[in-house]
C-alpha cells in the first residue's frame, strides 16, 4: 500500500495552530471536511467518538485518528503538523504535533485496516517523523509517504 495514494489531494497542512487535542482534532476535521466535501461537525464528532474509546496517539509525537464516514467511498487521510505540540494521551504520554488522520466508509472491510497498520509502520520510523517535521511543501509530503514503503519501522 502506498500510504501518499491515500493523501486527500487538499488534504495537507503544515503550520497549523492549537493548544489542545481537541483544538488538534477540529483543525482535522477542518481539513477532512474541505478535502473530503463533507460537513465539518460529521467529522468532527467521529473522530471524538473514537477517541473516546481511546487515544489513537501513537507515541513519539504522533497520532493516528481516524473514523468511519457517511458520503465517502474510498479510504481517505489527511496529514496535520502542528506549530506545537499539544498534549494528546498518547502510549507514551508525549505530547503530538503529527496526526495523520484515516477516513473510511461505513460499508469498507478491512482497507482502512492494512491503512492503519501502514501509516503505523511508516510513522514508526525516527527518521520519517524528522523529515516529516522538516517538510516545507505538501509535495514534500507526499514525497516522504511514497518513499514510506521502503524504510525500516523501527521505533526509536
Amino acid at each position: 500500500m502506498v500510504i501518499s495514494d491515500l493523501l486527500a489531494a487538499e488534504g495537507v497542512v503544515l503550520r497549523s495552530g492549537a493548544s489542545s487535542k481537541r483544538q488538534a482534532l477540529h483543525t482535522v476535521a477542518e481539513v477532512a471536511a474541505r478535502a473530503l466535501n463533507v460537513k465539518e461537525d460529521v467529522v468532527l464528532e467521529a473522530l471524538l467518538e473514537r477517541e473516546a474509546l481511546g487515544s489513537t496517539g501513537l507515541g513519539f509525537g504522533v497520532a493516528a485518528p481516524h473514523a468511519r464516514l457517511a458520503g465517502i467511498d474510498k479510504v481517505t487521510a489527511v496529514f496535520v503538523r502542528l506549530d506545537t505540540p499539544v498534549a494528546y494521551d498518547a502510549v507514551d504520554d508525549r505530547p503530538v504535533d503529527l496526526l495523520f488522520a484515516l477516513f473510511a466508509p461505513p460499508s469498507d472491510g478491512a482497507e482502512h485496516l492494512r491503512a492503519l497498520a501502514a501509516v503505523s509502520r511508516a510513522l514508526r520510523s525516527p527518521e520519517m517523523r524528522e523529515q516529516l517535521r522538516q517538510a516545507h511543501t505538501s509535495d514534500a509530503i507526499r514525497a516522504l509517504f511514497v518513499r514510506a514503503k521502503d524504510m525500516p519501522a523501527t521505533a526509536a
